[in-house]
């Protein structure tokens, strides 16, 4: 108020100064030098005001504080009160632009594309990864409706829809085909954040995992159907027939060892995923090859040849009891799949400077369609035969996660009716060669 009382005194004075003057000119030189005065005064105050405004408006176009116009009186106060409120809107605009920078910088940084639409879904902004995934360039598309170049009929109804929920679709990547889960997010005023992110990998575990407790279930059933259906028989009819008894006495015995054989596989499968790397210590591989060639013709009960041609003075350094794993995998399978009477050969040698363990079969052989996948959890070329001859179908798995642990590779080289041959090619810096 006292302000607004100010403006008015200083505007009146401002009306009044003229009229008071030409009162004083009248009063001493009469009226016409009087109204002369007067003409000069207000023609003068019409003057100044208007050069005032031009040299306003000259700054507003190039507003530098060091040339704001020097004035007095009120248009002063106007110029500094503008000037003022053009700095606060100046650091309030440099706030703003560092904080979308700063967002900018973020969303570069994320794994996931973040794509920033308007109310029409046209596209505003998006991050690097958006490209990726969706083959959009900013500078081309800025402004272009999204779904205009994503062409899924499930993703234009997703954005049709308010619903924050996410949308999974299967895309054509540069790797090939890939899984992105997309959601939307409300974002300022009338805008929607579009997040996309790859879970093509998290999908395959969800697969896996879905697969394995399916896969562990079917193992499991067979034996207990079994040792069940037995148990059931003979609580309900007590048989004093020998045979009967004996025969399923054994089927019981032979379905409780697969069981047994099943869950050993599974927690050393268990122990493999979860412990660090393979530890470092001195293996006999020639000696060890010589229990298992024992422990083989055991396992088949003299049915096969074992032969061996071993490098007595090549070792290896590993982990021992995870090598001797591998290595007996290896060569249960070669007798499970090898007709009676067929060879069984295991060679340790080095080649190209890089310890080299083989078991070679003459059993029926592997078509090449299954040879990569056989390493998979209870994948199985015969399930059939697999299962007759005592199988778990996680063998392979278990010799895979081994040679990754000691950080060696598996060759398969098969035909079928021609036998297979297995290869494990260990690291150089793991050999040891001892002197003659």
């Amino acid at each position: 108020m006292v302000i607004s009382l100010r403006h008015w005194i200083q505007s009146l004075a401002t009306l009044l100064a003229p009229l008071i003057v030409a009162s004083v000119v009248a009063a001493i030189w009469g009226l016409i030098p009087s109204l002369i005065v007067f003409a000069i005064w207000v023609s003068a105050t019409v003057v100044t005001e208007r050069r005032t405004l031009s040299f306003f408006s000259e700054w507003l176009n190039d507003p530098v504080p060091d040339r704001l116009p020097s004035t007095l009186g009120t248009w002063d106060k106007v110029f500094r009160s503008f000037f003022k409120l053009q700095k606060t809107q100046r650091i309030t605009e440099a706030a703003q632009a560092r904080t979308l920078d700063r967002f900018q910088q973020g969303a570069r940084a994320l794994p996931d594309a973040v794509i920033l639409l308007d109310n029409k879904n046209r596209i505003l902004w998006c991050n690097p990864k958006s490209e990726e995934f969706f083959k959009i360039a900013l500078e081309r598309d800025r402004g272009v409706q999204v779904d205009y170049l994503i062409r899924q009929t499930n993703f234009r109804q997703f954005l049709s829809t308010s619903s924050t929920a996410s949308l999974i679709l299967e895309i054509q990547h540069e790797r090939g085909q890939r899984l992105v889960s997309i959601q939307t997010i409300p974002f300022g005023q009338n805008q929607r954040l579009l997040l996309a992110q790859d879970v093509t990998d998290r999908e395959k575990l969800d697969t896996t995992r879905r697969d394995f407790i399916a896969n562990v279930s079917h193992e499991l059933r067979t034996p207990l159907t079994v040792i069940q259906g037995y148990l059931e028989t003979f609580e309900d009819d007590p048989t004093e027939d020998p045979e009967l008894l004996s025969r399923g006495i054994e089927l019981m015995s032979n379905q409780s060892q697969r069981m047994n054989r099943l869950v050993e596989d599974l927690l050393t499968l268990s122990r493999l995923e979860t412990s660090d790397t393979a530890k470092d210590e001195f293996v006999d591989i020639p000696n060890m090859l010589d229990g298992i060639a024992a422990e083989a013709d055991a396992l088949s009960k003299a049915e096969h040849r074992v032969v061996t041609e071993v490098d007595h003075d090549l070792k290896l350094m590993g982990a021992e009891d995870e090598i001797r794993s591998a290595l007996m995998n290896l060569v249960s399978n070669a007798i499970r799949y090898s007709p009676d009477g067929g060879v069984i050969t295991l060679r340790w040698n080095a080649s190209s400077g890089r310890p080299i363990f083989t078991c070679s079969d003459q059993g029926v052989g592997i078509e090449q369609k299954h040879i990569d996948r056989l390493t998979e959890r209870f994948y199985r070329v015969d399930k059939s035969r697999s299962r007759e001859t005592g199988g778990t179908g996680l063998g392979l798995a278990i010799v895979k996660h081994v040679l990754t642990r000691h950080g060696a590779q598996l060759r398969v080289t098969s035909e079928p009716g021609e036998g297979s041959q297995f290869a494990i090619e260990f690291p150089a810096a793991r050999m040891v060669r001892e002197p003659n």
